[in-house]
């Protein structure tokens, strides 16, 4: 007989005094050949708040009342790593692992339960190796997007990667993710273009496609790598872009909007793949954001067969490489030139809160209505947003629906003491044959 149990809590955690944090970083220091002063940073260091603050986006996570941790590792080789699983495995201690980039909710540099922990900042493993004969690359956790779009770049511009906008997120974050961006609808999420990796397991190895298992490779690829291990690198898939795309950024007043709005609905997710169009809205107008992967004729050609009613004229497009267009639809560099994007400039910082929704069927003219009239409110009530949008929208099944069982399953596998936990990370599902 199968006993099924999840496992809610995190494992025990003695109380954390001076002696055990000593007792730690002895550990580390015995069990890696590194100068401590190299990778291990705590409050007592002068660079520890500047290294702390260096990915937080969200200043709601960045107070004098924020849990901190104990220490910063900042692993330069792989071995640091597996030192570092090891040692706060040892010693009861919480890990939270990043990658470089930012993270909105603070999963990954502080504790909402106050739990001692230490930060595992894997921004320094970053180097990216493209072999373009294969039509692949390994690329490090802590290299950002923009690094990597870079340098695939720079090894053949016919070369590309699905990837996200936002180019200072971390490449180890966005996989493990998913991994959502404007090829999406030509090649799929990040994800689904990688054919290898190498994960740090809780008992310290150093495990690849091969040795981990397809289950557990099925689960770093959206499941959210922290929740198993510690991913340090992926193999993955390069996909072919052509010498010249185009990209567009069109407002739209938001007053009747409403009609736009419902034909891009109706249009986006069926027009040709080579095309992706976004809407963003504010309180003040629509902007229509395209890469397609193709001419400004074939595009206004494409639009205007398709989304007569968006009005573009080829005066609204630009013809660029598929690397320029990831500079134009990035976040913050609009404008820059492409050695902007390894740059690592720090991005600007604010209090938020966001949310995020998938919905499957169109929204009726009616919702949109509203939603329109939502925004219109946000120029003067700025709590219209955080409250009836979000009471309004339609929340579905939780985010990995049929998936989360299965991936609570690889986690009773992989890590059945749940050493690898967070708020949000993926419970351990534990069977055993106890009967």
């Amino acid at each position: 007989m199968l006993i099924a149990l999840f496992i809610l809590s995190t494992i025990p955690l003695p109380f954390c005094t001076s002696t055990i944090f000593n007792q730690f970083v002895n550990c580390i220091s015995n069990t890696t050949s590194a100068n401590l002063s190299q990778i291990l940073l705590t409050p007592n260091d002068t660079s520890y708040s500047t290294i702390l603050q260096s990915s937080i986006q969200n200043l709601r996570f960045d107070t004098p009342t924020t849990p901190k941790p104990l220490a910063i590792i900042t692993p330069l080789s792989y071995s640091h790593v597996q030192s570092t699983v090891i040692c706060t495995v040892q010693f009861g201690l919480n890990i939270r692992t990043r990658s470089g980039g930012h993270d909105y909710e603070g999963l990954s540099y502080t504790s909402l339960h106050n739990i001692p922990f230490i930060i595992l900042d894997l921004n320094q493993l970053r180097s990216i190796s493209v072999d373009s004969k294969a039509n692949t690359a390994w690329v490090e956790s802590g290299a950002t997007l923009g690094e990597l779009s870079y340098w695939v770049s720079k090894k053949n511009n016919l070369f590309g990667f699905p990837a996200g906008e936002c180019t200072s997120v971390g490449v180890g974050g966005q996989i493990s993710g998913g991994g959502f961006g404007m090829m999406a609808r030509k090649y799929g999420l990040s994800a689904d273009n990688v054919i290898d990796a190498r994960v740090v397991d809780v008992n310290g190895r150093i495990l690849d496609r091969d040795s981990m298992g397809e289950d557990l490779f099925w689960a770093i690829r959206g499941g959210g790598g922290a929740s198993f291990g510690v991913v340090v690198s992926w193999k993955i898939n390069l996909v072919y872009v052509p010498p010249i795309v185009t990209v567009f950024s069109l407002s739209k007043t938001i007053e009747g909007g409403t009609q736009l709005i419902n034909k891009w609905q109706h249009i986006a997710h069926n027009v040709t793949h080579d095309l992706f169009i976004n809407l963003v809205i504010t309180p003040v107008q629509l902007t229509f954001n395209s890469l397609f992967l193709g001419t400004a004729d074939d595009l206004v050609k494409t639009v205007g067969d398709e989304f007569p009613e968006l009005g573009l004229e080829k005066k609204d497009c630009i013809e660029m490489s598929w690397i320029e267009s990831v500079v134009y639809h990035s976040v913050n560099l609009r404008g820059e030139s492409i050695e902007a994007l390894v740059e690592r400039r720090p991005m600007p910082k604010a209090y938020f809160k966001v949310k995020s929704d998938y919905v499957k069927k169109v929204i009726p003219e009616e919702a949109l209505e509203e939603i329109l009239k939502w925004d219109l409110d946000l120029g003067t009530n700025c709590n219209a947003w955080g409250t009836s949008y979000g009471q309004g929208m339609r929340w579905g099944r939780r985010y990995f629906k049929g998936n989360f069982k299965r991936l609570a399953m690889v986690k009773g596998v992989v890590d059945p003491t749940n050493f690898f936990w967070n708020e949000q990370s993926i419970p351990p599902l534990v069977l055993s044959s106890s009967y």
